[in-house]
């Protein structure tokens, strides 16, 4: 009974040594700068100005970002089937980190999605304004949540880096939007 024990390992070493699987240079993940203008992804700039046209307003968006690295900056502008679906998309991102990840989605304040009922906190930004801040485990993000200038801003964190980056952090985040202070 050993024997056959032994010489079915000793076959099974065998065989399986045929079947390795290798790896080509081809099978490496696609780097983020060309997998993500496949998608829609552009320079936040040129994403922005699309946003800008299609709704005839300028935007204004954060000076400051999350104090963790980031590898690439890319914006979209989704201008889908109906305005309620249209926003602004501009995600930070580390190829080297992953879970260094902050997301800005900007919409109209009329087309507005709710977080009512997911908000654990609410601050005061410096133009008076509330912001909602809010952990939801099954998004995996935590989120800010405040309207200005008619629109409605979500900025979203990884909660794997949401130590690092606060409430209190994404809250100076948002009153960035404020400066510079024009002078008339």
């Amino acid at each position: 009974m050993t024997k056959r024990i032994l010489i079915g390992l000793a076959l099974f070493t065998y065989v399986s040594t045929f079947n390795l699987v290798f790896a080509k240079d081809s099978d490496s993940p696609q780097p983020l700068e060309e997998f993500l203008p496949e998608i829609g992804y552009k320079t936040v700039e040129i994403a922005v100005k699309e946003f800008e046209h299609h709704y005839n307003k300028e935007l204004k968006l954060p000076l400051r970002v999350p104090p963790i690295s980031f590898t690439h900056h890319f914006g979209r502008f989704s201008d889908l089937e109906g305005e309620m679906n249209d926003q602004l998309e501009v995600v930070m991102i580390s190829d080297q980190l992953p879970q260094n990840h902050f997301k800005i989605k900007v919409r109209p304040v009329q087309h507005k999605m709710s977080f009512e009922k997911y908000k654990i906190d609410v601050f005061k930004l410096k133009n008076g304004s509330e912001a909602a801040y809010i952990e939801n485990p099954r998004i995996g993000f935590h989120l800010l949540v405040f309207e200005r200038d008619n629109w409605q801003y979500v900025f979203s964190i990884d909660r794997d880096v949401a130590d690092q980056v606060t409430a209190e952090v994404l809250i100076d985040i948002a009153n960035s939007i404020d400066y510079p202070k024009q002078k008339y």
